[in-house]
């Protein structure tokens, strides 16, 4: 297949290691379906060459990845959205699965889809002013490619409601203290400590332990992803929503947000309702 988004590439230091990198910093490495495709060739391509020992995932150039392009989330169906949630889950579901070790890189900016896409490998490495973080929410999108299902299980439960339901980000000293990331190093230098973390684990660790214990710790993130579905059908409504084509294309323009009433979820009386007084 021909990369139009990402480079794929070995190492020049350690032609074990597949570099698969986001190639588009001038629309900050954001995901699209072409990114998808890639992607899940290029993964897929790494785990059957029997040369490659681990894959390295990061960017050319910062940012790491600001999340799904939303100029192309706008623009699609319902059917189209759900789809696209499906081709999103299995790539992610490919660097859950490899047996191969996978390790992030992240630079600059690393939310959103972006943030989602880093805590499916392994590990991650990351630049000292690197951001992580869902801020979803304030664009109206839902943050259930995996970040909704998987941040409770990797820094509990009120932790992962701060990010979600405030966006917030994290600079990375704060993401490492709460377990959303492993080693953070001077900016610039994430891909080589990254490079060598992998060199580290290639010529020291056990692959058949590595695989092992790899796929056993996989089964405590699917009970986060049991309802995979579910988020994917709801996220796909959310998209073709009226609030979220409004404050997609507020933020495409970087305009002020629009406050909205928000509603509760219980019944109401027809008649009486002191809300309607």
């Amino acid at each position: 297949m021909g990369y139009e988004t990402i480079t794929v590439d070995r190492h020049p230091d350690d032609d074990r290691i597949a570099r698969i990198r986001l190639d588009r910093p001038e629309q900050n490495n954001v995901i699209t379906a072409r990114t998808l495709d890639e992607l899940t060739v290029a993964i897929t391509d790494a785990d059957r060459d029997g040369e490659v020992g681990g894959v390295l995932l990061g960017s050319t150039e910062p940012p790491f990845c600001s999340g799904a392009s939303l100029e192309e989330l706008n623009d699609l169906s319902w059917e189209e959205g759900a789809r696209w949630m499906t081709a999103y889950f299995e790539t992610l579901d490919l660097l859950r699965d490899t047996g191969k070790p996978v390790v992030a890189a992240a630079e600059g900016t690393c939310v959103a889809g972006g943030n989602e896409l880093a805590s499916a490998c392994d590990l991650i490495v990351a630049g000292a002013s690197t951001r992580f973080g869902q801020p979803e929410v304030g664009v109206g999108s839902t943050a259930a490619g995996g970040g909704v299902q998987l941040l409770p299980l990797m820094v509990g439960e009120k932790r992962a409601r701060d990010l979600l339901l405030t966006g917030r980000l994290l600079e990375a000293d704060e993401a490492k203290a709460i377990g959303l990331i492993n080693r953070v190093v001077d900016d610039g230098g994430a891909e080589a400590a990254a490079a060598d973390l992998l060199g580290t684990i290639l010529d020291e660790k056990s692959p058949q332990a590595y695989r092992t214990i790899k796929a056993i710790m996989k089964q405590w993130t699917n009970f986060g992803l049991v309802g995979q579905e579910m988020a994917r059908d709801l996220t796909a409504r959310v998209w073709d929503s009226q609030e979220f084509s409004e404050r997609a294309e507020a933020f495409l323009a970087r305009e002020e947000q629009q406050a909205r009433r928000f509603e509760g979820t219980r019944p109401r009386e027809t008649d009486g309702d002191p809300a309607d007084e």
